[in-house]
Formats: C-alpha cells, sequence, structure tokens
C-alpha cells in the first residue's frame, strides 16, 4: 500500500465531453489490473454515482457534507460493486458549496485537506469534476497530482481547452506547485466520421505528446451501462468501449511508471 495517493482530477469546463464516463470506467479498469482505487464524485448531478450503482438513498455522508465539514472522509467512503473501489457519492446540494465555502479558511483546500485522512489507503484517488471552473473544481486541482483531460471528437474540441489550461496554470503558480497536465484522452471517437479522423490529427499536431494514442469510441454499450448502475466494463468487458478503457488504464500506468 502507498504511503501517499496519486490523485488526479478528471476535468473538462464544457459537458458532454465524456468526462464522467471516463472517470467511472478509468477507475474500474484501474481496480481491475489490481490498484486500490477511490473515485470522488465532486459533480453535483451526481452521475458517476449512479454508475456505479449508489441509490440517492444511500448518499447522506456525500462529498457536500465532506467539505462542510460535516462527515470525515472515512464516514463519507463506500464500497462500490466494483472490488478494490470504493467511492465518495455526490449529491445535488454539493453546488450549494460553491457559495458556501467562499468565506471559509482555506477554502480552496477544503477536498485536499479531507483526504489527507485517506492518503496511504489508495494507489490512485480520481475526483470526476463539475463541468465549471469554480471553486469546486479549484478544490480538485489543489488536492490533484495531474489533471487528465477528456476531449470529445468534434469541431469545436479545442475550444475552451485553452481557458482550462489557463486555469490548471493559475493553480499550480499560486496554490500547488505540484499541479500537472497528466494527458488529454480522445472520447467518442467515430471512425465512419471524417471529421472525427480530423479532430484527432489536428489534436495531436497541437498538443503532441499530451494527448493519449487511446482514444475512446463512440460505443451504445458504453452509453447503456450506467442506466443498469455499472460500469461498461463489468455490463460488457468486451465491447469496444469496455477494452478503449483497459488500454487507457494501462497506459496510464505505463505513462506514471516513466514520470516515476
Amino acid at each position: 500500500m502507498n504511503s501517499s495517493s496519486r490523485v488526479i482530477a478528471i476535468a473538462n469546463q464544457k459537458g458532454g465531453v465524456g468526462k464522467t464516463t471516463t472517470s467511472v470506467n478509468l477507475a474500474t479498469a484501474l481496480a481491475a489490473c489490481g490498484r486500490r482505487v477511490l473515485l470522488v464524485d465532486f459533480d453535483p448531478q451526481g452521475n458517476a454515482s449512479t454508475g456505479l450503482g449508489i441509490d440517492l438513498l444511500d448518499r447522506t455522508a456525500n462529498s457536500y457534507r465532506l467539505v462542510t465539514g460535516e462527515v470525515s472522509v472515512k464516514d463519507a467512503i463506500q464500497h462500490s460493486s466494483v472490488p478494490s473501489l470504493d467511492v465518495i457519492a455526490a449529491v445535488v446540494d454539493l453546488s450549494a458549496a460553491e457559495v458556501e465555502l467562499t468565506t471559509v479558511d482555506r477554502r480552496e483546500f477544503r477536498l485536499a485537506d479531507a483526504l489527507a485522512g485517506v492518503a496511504g489507503d489508495y494507489d490512485y484517488i480520481m475526483i470526476d469534476c463539475p463541468p465549471s471552473l469554480g471553486l469546486l473544481t479549484v478544490n480538485a486541482f489543489c488536492a490533484a497530482n495531474t489533471v487528465l483531460v477528456p476531449l470529445q471528437c468534434e469541431f469545436y474540441a479545442l475550444e475552451g481547452l485553452s481557458q482550462l489550461v489557463r486555469t490548471i496554470e493559475t493553480v499550480r503558480v499560486g496554490l500547488n506547485q505540484r499541479l500537472a497536465i497528466q494527458g488529454i484522452v480522445l472520447t467518442m471517437y467515430d471512425s465512419r466520421n471524417k471529421l472525427s479522423e480530423q479532430v484527432v490529427t489536428d489534436v495531436r499536431a497541437h498538443l503532441g505528446s499530451l494527448v493519449y494514442h487511446t482514444v475512446i469510441p463512440r460505443n451504445v454499450r458504453v452509453s447503456e451501462a450506467p442506466s443498469f448502475g455499472k460500469p461498461v466494463l463489468m455490463y460488457d468487458l468486451s465491447c469496444a468501449g469496455s477494452q478503449a478503457y483497459v488500454a487507457l488504464a494501462a497506459e496510464l500506468l505505463n505513462r506514471e511508471k516513466e514520470a516515476a
């Protein structure tokens, strides 16, 4: 067991880019690779919690109450149906934290301070950020070692990325000097669509080695899995989406090893 976990924030302020899908399925794939993983649902929509089968009635100890200091991190953690994957669930109340925390001491570090209590219990802590660049996302960045950015294979893929990179840089300079971009994952790739191929080419030309080799395809089984409260790897391991997330986990582990 590591004395200190690797903390990865999964972020993109644009919604609908596969952020939560990537959070849930990458966390599952890392757990399947034998790593102990904690997924923190830090998006008030709570979709990562739903995708791991956590019922709304079972979310009384949640990420909102964690950052407001009402519950301890150990009380907020619950087991998912995936072996070696634990979760801190989210509820819609979390959206109020953006305002409520503005007057609190160490407001940018509420999540980091809370997660310090389990720093040695997990190999990876993954944080599913909200689709915005407000105080919740800044909290995630202050808690993280790195940021993983899912990018949809669409015409406006690079739009907004510069704003996200600026936010990461601002946090790195002023609040968390260790923060770096872990990588960029291209999602919702459609091999039948020439535009998807062009986007992949353009993004790789602009961002080079930051972009993962693994590309996540648009896949019906990936879309279906959350409605069954399961990661796609548990819903249909043989589908293209599952295999892509397994490959992504292997590539991430390899990058982490090379960076160590």
